[in-house]
């Protein structure tokens, strides 16, 4: 009897996990529009909105020019927009524009999980397909996320400046928005993987806004306050060149491990002079064209993606630079 109850146990739990493993999703249930779905078959050019939460962003450029690609392999119209200078109001107000004027497909990085989660329901909800980029949104009802797992972009960028700083010290962390998902998600891989190392704390977390003269001076008074500090993370594209700079015009470059995100022309350059230590690579480029490759592929087929489309992560340092072009 004690064997029948353990046999019982183990397959009640093998089904629960199956049943776990097999909930239902957003996906399972999404059909689109009636307009949709007639103006796909009769093979009309769809429009799709890839919505960027501050297309200002430097980073935003490869995003741009990996949408336009897309675009013209898929011979349909993709509108890459967003709110310039960020805003949560403001991307959802526009957002609700399209939805509004009836486009066929919606990208979303949110600048706000909480604020964009209600405006992705209503597209979902009015057979309008929606999948989240660069900066995912679980708590919305969207078909699938298209980007890098971010807080494990958090975790290999504090394993990359253990592996060159060592395991003790004071670490500073910059961001130009402290309070955007995306910046939660890596700070919180970040501590996980810094938390493995008692000698090693964390002295500020600072928030240096997206305004160059206002990071500058962010990293200017952080760096001043904390003079000892034995390595630095970037959490971004944009405060991570600024950081470069600060340590080049202060002779601190190459003297301070320093690990950010993205490549873009200045950091390239400042990881090749050694003032840099290393970034970690997201593929900007690919999040903005293969965003525009799945809306593609639910409006032509009705194709229900993968919970995850992973665009990866990349450590790039003096060691392979040059193997990579700017982003």
């Amino acid at each position: 009897m004690k064997f029948v109850s353990k046999c019982m146990v183990a397959l009640s739990t093998t089904f629960a996990l199956m049943s776990a493993a097999h909930a239902a999703t957003p996906a399972d249930s999404f059909q689109l529009s009636p307009r949709i779905k007639a103006q796909a078959a009769a093979k009309a050019k769809p429009t799709f909105v890839i919505s960027y939460h501050d297309p200002a962003l430097s980073v935003a450029v490869p995003m741009r020019k990996g949408v336009a690609a897309a675009a013209k392999e898929l011979n349909v119209n993709a509108v890459f927009t967003g709110p310039v200078g960020g805003g949560a109001e403001k991307q959802v107000a526009e957002l609700e524009n399209w939805i509004t004027k009836g486009v066929d497909g919606i990208a979303v990085s949110s600048s706000s999980t909480d604020a964009l989660a209600p405006v992705i329901n209503k597209a979902i909800a009015a057979g309008i397909p929606v999948v989240t980029f660069n900066t995912d949104n679980p708590a919305s009802n969207r078909l699938t996320f298209v980007g890098q797992d971010l807080a494990y972009s958090g975790v290999v960028m504090g394993d990359t400046l253990v592996k060159h700083m060592g395991q003790k010290g004071k670490v500073l962390v910059f961001t130009v928005d402290a309070a955007a998902e995306w910046s939660k998600d890596r700070e919180k891989g970040l501590r996980q993987a810094l938390a493995k190392y008692p000698g090693i704390s964390i002295v500020g977390l600072v928030n240096t806004t997206n305004e160059p003269q206002q990071i500058y001076a962010a990293i200017e008074n952080a760096m001043l306050a904390h003079q000892d500090v034995n390595g630095i993370v970037s959490l971004d594209c944009c405060s991570f060149p600024a950081i470069g700079q600060y340590l080049k015009r202060n002779g601190l470059g190459g003297k301070i491990p320093v690990v950010g995100s993205d490549l873009l022309p200045q950091t390239k350059e400042l990881i090749k002079n050694k003032v840099l230590t290393a970034t970690i690579s997201q593929n900007p480029q690919r999040q903005g064209h293969d965003a525009v490759v799945v809306l593609n592929q639910i409006y032509t087929g009705g194709k229900m993606p993968d919970p995850h489309t992973d665009t990866g992560v990349q450590v790039i340092d003096t060691s392979n630079v040059d193997q990579h072009a700017a982003e």
